[in-house]
């Protein structure tokens, strides 16, 4: 697999061989995608935990909500450590997540996530709307 990592003018694809750039197109074929793989740090284990979430990709930004609110263990996780790695289409991005508390902007949030998902599924898959993820994609 590719690793990527993010610096201030771009995010590119770097292996042993080669390095490529992902590009505005690749940041915006995210819109396709209906999960990601995200891997955090276990806040007891110390041990790299992946799972595919759910997310919404908007301008250099993805958000990602909790199944569970504040109460997730992924995002309790976060908490403790907010070095995460996202993967999609065999690319994975490194970087550093941004806990939202604020009550607005989880309310955005989950608005993004009914849209792309629809009001059903959102209600039938999330019990706990009181908290949110931030992640740079640049």
């Amino acid at each position: 697999m590719l690793t990527c990592a993010a610096n201030s003018h771009s995010v590119y694809l770097v292996d042993p061989r080669n390095t490529c750039y992902m590009s505005n197109r690749d940041l915006k074929d995210l819109n396709t995608e209906n999960e990601i793989d995200l891997t955090v740090k276990g806040r007891n284990s110390g041990q790299d935990i992946s799972r595919p979430v759910w997310f919404v990709h908007e301008d250099d930004k993805l958000y990602l909500l909790p199944v569970q609110g504040s109460d997730t263990n992924w995002y309790r996780n976060v908490l403790r450590n907010p070095n995460v790695k996202i993967s999609v289409q065999r690319q994975e991005l490194s970087g550093k997540a941004r806990t939202i508390t604020d009550e607005s902007k989880v309310k955005e949030i989950v608005e993004k996530f009914r849209s792309k998902y629809g009001n059903s599924d959102v209600q039938k898959y999330y019990s706990k709307f009181d908290v949110g993820i931030e992640f740079p994609l640049k």
